[in-house]
């Protein structure tokens, strides 16, 4: 009795002593700085010894976008003689050579006039005929096109073009709306002057519910939602639920990236609810081994390959027994197929590219070789 009365003396001691510590070590740790709406300076360089201040270097390479009164803007400019040259090598695949194309994205140009240049807005927004509402017709500032160009294009390698390419695209968009002549050259020194010819400058509207607060606008959302409280559908317990309008749109999602793996994915050939195919047969057929799945399979879902791709199913690119079927019986078929794995391209199926992959050449050469086999799961 003695001896536990004697541990459990040390131990409360130990307690105290520790937690006295840990008030001593938290009373030289200094606090992390409160907001003030601004970058809080870090006077100990860390908070609580967890991440570090970022460099100038680190914030410039974020701190790229451009407000509508311009600025941000980086220094540069660009003709439109050159915006045409870029954008036909890195735009027109998906936008069409003289922007109007909507196979791929909706259009970019189309639907502006010279008098929307004099006026400000847009007289076809006001069109219930016009068969189109185009990205120019919408834009109120050059500010939104250069920055989303800069940031965002093209879409396979955001960010690659040079300040100098995204002035002399912007000025080649607005040349074919209309905006800026043949010989015009676009640059941070005359932008500004940019601004005041945009088609649908003065189209931009605050009097609606979207902005918080009263300062803009009235306050009040424009839709109430009244008319979705009522007759609603039964509770999902799931964590997502495919409409039903969408339901196959797309392929059997069960045949789609989920080749490996616990996640199977929804037979989306079937109502919502009905048992897996495989499930069934499993229910009611002996038990068999299953078989191992092509080594090509788990290559291809490492790489990211089934994002763009169904074994069956086109989805972005064309399926992998299409091509198996095209390119299959070729006598350099492997190394034709290893090639145009690693190096990407567009034209064989259509205008969108597909970007150059960065796998191995052995896991390149293997998933050829599964091509030219013809696509067996």
């Amino acid at each position: 009795m003695s001896s536990c009365r004697d541990l459990r003396s040390g131990l409360a001691a130990l307690a105290l002593t520790l937690g006295l510590a840990a008030v001593a070590h938290a009373a030289k740790t200094p606090a992390p700085p409160k907001p003030d709406g601004g970058l809080a300076p870090v006077s100990s360089g860390i908070y609580n010894g967890i991440g570090r201040p970022a460099t100038d270097k680190e914030i410039a390479a974020w701190n790229i976008d451009v407000r509508p009164d311009l600025q941000g803007l980086p220094k540069g400019s660009g003709s439109v003689a050159q915006g045409q040259d870029v954008w036909e090598s890195k735009c027109a695949a998906c936008h069409g050579i003289f922007g109007e194309s909507r196979e791929f994205f909706s259009p970019i140009v189309g639907g502006t006039t010279k008098d929307d240049v004099k006026t400000g807005r847009v007289a076809r927004l006001l069109d219930e005929s016009y068969p189109e509402r185009t990205a120019m017709m919408k834009l109120s500032s050059v500010s939104t096109l250069f920055d989303f160009i800069n940031r965002a294009m093209p879409w396979n390698a955001p960010k690659s073009l040079k300040t100098d390419e995204v002035y002399a695209v912007v000025a080649y968009i607005l040349n074919l709306s209309y905006v800026l002549p043949d010989d015009y050259v676009l640059s941070d020194r005359n932008m500004a002057e940019v601004q005041k010819l945009i088609p649908n400058r003065n189209g931009m509207q605050t009097n609606h519910g979207m902005w918080p607060g009263k300062e803009i606008g009235h306050g009040k959302p424009d839709v109430q939602g009244s008319s979705c409280m009522k007759n609603c559908a039964t509770e999902v317990k799931v964590a997502s639920l495919l409409p039903e309008f969408a339901r196959n749109a797309h392929g059997n999602l069960a045949e789609q990236q989920r080749i490996v793996g616990a996640q199977l994915g929804a037979d989306t050939t079937k109502p919502a609810g009905a048992p897996r195919a495989s499930t069934v047969a499993a229910a009611t057929a002996a038990p068999a081994a299953a078989a191992a799945p092509s080594p090509a399979i788990a290559l291809l879902s490492k790489n990211g390959c089934v994002a763009c791709h169904g074994v069956d199913n086109k989805i972005v690119g064309p399926a992998f027994r299409e091509v198996a079927a095209k390119h299959g019986a070729r006598p350099d078929a492997v190394a034709y197929l290893s090639g145009k794995i690693r190096s990407g391209g567009a034209g064989v199926w259509g205008a969108i590219p597909m970007p150059a992959q960065t796998l191995s050449e052995d896991d390149a050469n293997s998933i050829a070789q599964w091509l030219a086999a013809g696509a067996k799961k």
